[in-house]
């Protein structure tokens, strides 16, 4: 303060700065200014404001005559007297209101030097209460500001920084000393201030707080990695709600933003290995199995996926022991199939690749262990490119990440999968080698499981076909015609079978069968059976006792089977026919001049049921009468009633033609495209119209 500044000049400065908005804009601090005498001589509009006095009222009084009539106002003359003295002092005093009721103020007073004259005095006062509250409001602000975690900051008008709290500096890096006067691209360059710097001008316009803006950068505290913040922004008002900054609240959520992307990246794999579960292994085809893993893979895992299985496996054989001198593997997914030119430079499907022991491909298998370039460049592919140009081309293409998983099922290493991603895509890292390990797994127990069934199911073909009749040759008196259809190569084949048995007195047994299951377990069943019938046929025995001793030979099985049988003694000399049925479908008789039906017959329960009787009908067959043994695959069909079928059955069969074409009239009708059960096939003329003239018989078989 200077000393010859006159008083009046100080006070229009003191008043200017309180009409601006009083004393730290928040408390109104009124200004009165005494002569040397103690009379007032200046009267600001807070004053007035504060009192209830207008100016003409006051100035001139002494400045105690405005304390409380009641008041001792020794303590106010003291306190001027103080002041005027040379000294600054402070207190609380009770001052009269214009409208008659006590006010108490806290007051400081100083003393204004006058040059030659006598000093007088400039008082502020202030309602006490509201002093006491902007203290306190105060240290709340500076406990928080000083103490808090979260990093703050307040700016001025022009985005400049007035003040930091001590946890910003350390979040920034940056001393408080280098913050202030500032602005933010000044002091944080790398920190994307300008979309900063943009919402706290609308906050300065709109006055609206904007709540958790998220910005990413890096600052001087660690200058490696790019952080994330949640950013809050709040209008600094004076009195009268006019902007003077804004404040800022800064936390650093990098680890929490971390975190939840390395939980939705989590979800995400479980996502997809959820989707892997249901879109791979749909059947036990090597072929499909393989290009079901390439296509769950894109695009949520790589850009291009392809699956190359060993070349013994996908021919069927046993997986090699061992890969010393080399791979040779086959193509049998690659995903996307079109639209990628990438995908279409790899080899197409069904192409056969042969590998160096050096190359990748084998290194891959050999090892058992995910193999992964995170970053592909020439240098990377320097070894595979001595064997092949694909790599350099598919970097020139874009491919800048690529790893490779094994397929291992059971300790046996079937395949490889690779995967390879494109573009601006990010590049390969551990969990994503931890999730092409977990689809190739899966895939590969796929693969082997396909493998293992056409393994099996191959060896129950082979089993049923050797135990099928492959020459049947009609006894004296019949003719005999017969198919037998297996399943189709995606289901397993069955347990059915037929025979024919020459009998004593110039009979003959005819006899089907069917093992409920499938599988090689049904076929041996099926063989057990078939040998067992054949001996105890021969023995004469009546044929319930018969089947008696077939159920025990099922009994003996380690896993016991049910099978539905039927057996039919015919004498082509009489006509006569006894059939016991075990649970069997009814034979169809056609009678010679062509019509057709179904034998009504006890059906009985199929053998290995146990605890019931079985029944012989006999039946009387005109001499070329027709008997039509069958199995269930031939009637049964989806989505299809039994007794359609067996309906159409009878019509088909209504008739006179060959056997051997009747045989393929009723596959070709009522065999499905793609059998779901075997289907076996016996029809037999016993004996002709004529026969017992010439005694004369012929005979045709054929087997599909």
């Amino acid at each position: 303060m200077s000393d010859d500044m006159p008083i009046e000049e100080l006070t229009d400065s003191a008043g200017a700065g309180t009409g601006a908005g009083g004393w730290l804009g928040v408390l109104p601090v009124a200004l009165v200014a005494t002569g040397a005498d103690g009379r007032i001589v200046r009267w600001d509009p807070v004053a007035q404001e504060l009192l209830g006095y207008r100016a003409p009222e006051v100035v001139g009084r002494h400045v105690v005559e405005l304390m409380h009539p009641g008041a001792d106002r020794s303590l106010g003359r003291s306190l001027w007297e103080a002041a005027a003295a040379g000294h600054g002092v402070m207190g609380v005093v009770t001052a009269w209101h214009r409208d008659g009721h006590p006010l108490e103020l806290e007051i400081w007073a100083c003393p204004v030097p006058g040059g030659d004259r006598s000093p007088g005095v400039l008082v502020f006062a202030a309602d006490a209460a509201g002093a006491r509250r902007v203290r306190g409001a105060s240290a709340v602000w500076d406990g928080l500001f000083a103490r808090s975690p979260v990093g703050i900051a307040v700016f001025d008008t022009q985005l400049r920084f007035l003040q930091v709290n001590p946890a910003l500096q350390a979040m920034n890096g940056v001393r408080e000393a280098a913050h202030v006067g500032r602005r933010l691209a000044q002091v944080l360059p790398e920190a994307n201030t300008g979309e900063m710097e943009e919402v706290m001008r609308r906050v300065l316009a709109s006055g609206e707080a904007v709540l958790d803006f998220r910005r990413i950068g890096r600052t001087p505290a660690d200058p490696d990695r790019d952080l994330v913040w949640s950013c809050s922004f709040v209008r600094l008002e004076d009195a009268h709600g006019r902007p003077i900054g804004v404040t800022a609240s800064i936390i650093d959520i990098t680890a929490q933003e971390q975190a939840q992307a390395e939980a939705e990246a989590g979800r995400r794999r479980l996502a997809l290995l959820n989707d892997a579960s249901v879109r791979i292994g749909t059947t036990l085809e090597l072929e499909r199995t393989a290009q079901e893993l390439a296509e769950v893979a894109v695009p949520d895992l790589a850009d291009v996926v392809i699956v190359d299985v060993l070349e013994t496996v996908a021919a069927g054989a046993a997986p090699g022991v061992g890969l010393v001198g080399g791979a040779t593997l086959r193509r049998l997914g690659k995903a996307p199939l079109s639209g990628s030119p990438v995908a279409d430079v790899l080899a197409p499907l069904g192409r056969t690749l042969s590998f160096p022991a050096t190359a990748p491909y084998t290194q891959a298998l050999v090892q058992r262990q995910p193999f992964l370039i995170a970053q592909l460049d020439n240098r990377a592919v320097a070894g595979a490119a001595r064997h092949t140009d694909k790599p350099e081309r598919l970097l020139q293409m874009g491919v800048h990440s690529f790893m490779m998983a094994p397929m291992l099922a059971r300790g046996v290493v079937l395949g490889v999968a690779s995967f390879c991603r494109v573009g601006t895509a990010r590049p390969f890292d551990s969990a994503d080698v931890a999730l092409a390990g977990d689809l190739a797994a899966r895939a590969a127990v796929c693969v082997d499981n396909a493998r293992m069934y056409s393994r099996e199911h191959d060896t129950a073909v082979i089993l049923q076909r050797s135990m099928l009749p492959q020459h049947v040759t009609p006894p004296p008196g019949f003719e005999i015609a017969h198919r037998y259809l297996p399943a189709s190569d995606v289901n397993e084949v069955g347990g059915d079978w037929y025979d024919v048995i020459v009998l004593r007195d110039g009979k003959a047994a005819l006899l089907i069968g069917d093992v409920m299951g499938h599988g090689t377990a049904a076929a041996a069943a099926m063989g057990r059976l078939s040998s067992s019938v054949r001996a105890l046929a021969r023995l004469d025995l009546p044929a319930v006792e018969l089947l008696h001793h077939m159920e025990a030979a099922l009994a003996d099985l380690s896993d016991p089977l049910l099978a539905t049988f039927l057996y039919a003694v015919c004498d082509p000399r009489t006509g006569s026919c006894q059939v016991t049925c075990a649970g069997h479908p009814p034979p169809a008789v056609v009678a010679p001049d062509g019509t057709a039906h179904l034998l009504r017959l006890p059906t009985g329960v199929p053998l290995g049921v146990g605890g019931v009787e079985f029944t012989t009908t006999e039946v009387a067959l005109p001499p070329g009468s027709l008997l039509v043994l069958y199995t269930d695959g031939l009637i049964e069909a989806r989505g299809r009633d039994i007794d359609e079928r067996l309906t159409e059955l009878t019509r088909l069969l209504s008739g006179t033609v060959p056997l051997a074409d009747l045989c393929d009239t009723l596959l070709s009708h009522l065999a499905p495209t793609s059998a779901d059960d075997d289907i076996a096939l016996l029809i037999a003329r016993i004996g002709t119209p004529d026969a017992r003239q010439h005694g004369t018989v012929s005979a045709t078989a054929a087997t599909t």
